[in-house]
């Protein structure tokens, strides 16, 4: 029994040993990048395209507070054939990146409020979809300023677009296609209205409390009997919960100000009195997780999934403590969204199906 181990241990160690060195081969290296190559560029992401289902894959989870896991607050909804962003937070174009999302796919981009960890990613989004084939100039939806953010993405990117004609040819890249076009979402002191009514996906606008930010908006997405609503930024809010009223879904920015109050503390301890008073001003126009349950139950959703978690919950003691307070979900339970959580809310059924989408 004793030389059969030793047997086998030499062998294993032969084994690697030759594999090492085949790792070394100039043709193996080669062999494996192509292969590599192959099946990242080949992953076929057109099911997320398929008009059988409502579908929403978060792209960036995290508030302006850093981590590791997250990019800032971006949601992509899939329906008529079309991706819908709504906001565009720092790191959330890597997130579709990695997951080879088809970014010619991409119908609009639409503004909660226009705080930075919404709206930085936008002249990325703009760039990498066009590059991707993108049929047409990005319209961009948002509360009165999206103007003016337009336009200024559209300036600091105005050489690199200038480059990339000159490089690759306008026959590739028309430059007319590389514009944005600002619309700005005018409430008229309603509380909500229609912004878009295409191939079968209709999108509603809402007004929700996030002040001093004014507007700040909460979108719904209707689209073959199923609905799904993103809070965007807001403390709790009447009108939230009567534009979520029946939804399947609902995302909903989460705020744990325990953990909130504790970095406060930490920050004055250690003199670092600017972000103390950032901290201890936040909590006011947030929402907890157990006021967002509250909210869910209330407007009869059926799966409440939490974003723009701050601080971001990566790790399980985190996670246990955003959950602490909540009394009552929804009946398909409630789901601390991580970067890659995808959402399918097949047409002509009730089902309600949640899976991470990896790189």
């Amino acid at each position: 029994m004793r030389r059969i181990r030793w047997a086998l241990l030499a062998v294993a160690v032969a084994v690697v040993g030759a594999g090492t060195l085949a790792l070394r081969s100039p043709r193996v290296q080669d062999a494996i990048a192509t292969r590599i190559a192959r099946r990242r560029i080949g992953r076929d992401m057109s099911g997320l395209l398929a008009p059988d289902a409502l579908r929403v894959l978060l792209c960036g989870t995290s508030s302006p507070i850093p981590s590791t896991r997250r990019a800032e607050a971006c949601a992509a909804v899939f329906a008529g054939r079309r991706m819908w962003i709504v906001d565009t937070g720092p790191g959330s174009w890597r997130t579709l990146g990695l997951r080879l999302v088809r970014g010619e796919a991409i119908g609009a981009v639409f503004y909660t409020h226009l705080h930075s960890d919404h709206i930085g990613e936008l002249g990325e989004f703009n760039l990498q979809t066009w590059v991707a084939g993108r049929p047409d100039p990005l319209r961009v939806y948002g509360p009165d300023g999206v103007t003016d953010v337009v336009h200024g993405f559209a300036q600091a990117y105005a050489a690199d677009t200038r480059f990339r004609v000159a490089h690759h040819g306008a026959e590739l890249l028309p430059p007319d296609r590389a514009a944005m076009i600002p619309i700005p979402i005018l409430l008229d002191g309603a509380d909500a209205t229609r912004v878009l009514d295409e191939d079968g996906v209709v999108v509603t606008a809402f007004a929700v409390a996030h002040d001093p930010v004014k507007p700040a908006f909460g979108y719904r997405f209707d689209y073959g009997g199923r609905s799904v609503v993103v809070s965007g930024d807001t403390r709790p809010c009447p009108n939230l919960v009567t534009q979520a009223r029946g939804a399947d879904v609902l995302v909903h920015e989460a705020q744990e100000n325990r953990l909130v109050h504790v970095m406060e503390q930490a920050a004055r301890e250690t003199g670092a009195s600017r972000i103390a008073k950032i901290l201890g001003d936040i909590p006011a126009y947030h929402t907890t997780p157990a006021d967002a349950a509250r909210e869910a139950v209330e407007a009869g959703v059926r799966l409440l999934v939490l974003t723009h978690l701050t601080p971001p919950p990566d790790n399980f003691l985190l996670a246990r403590i955003f959950r602490r307070d909540v009394d009552g979900v929804p009946p398909h339970g409630l789901v601390l969204g991580e970067d890659g959580t995808l959402i399918v809310l097949p047409t002509g059924s009730d089902a309600v199906r949640v899976s991470r989408l990896d790189p």
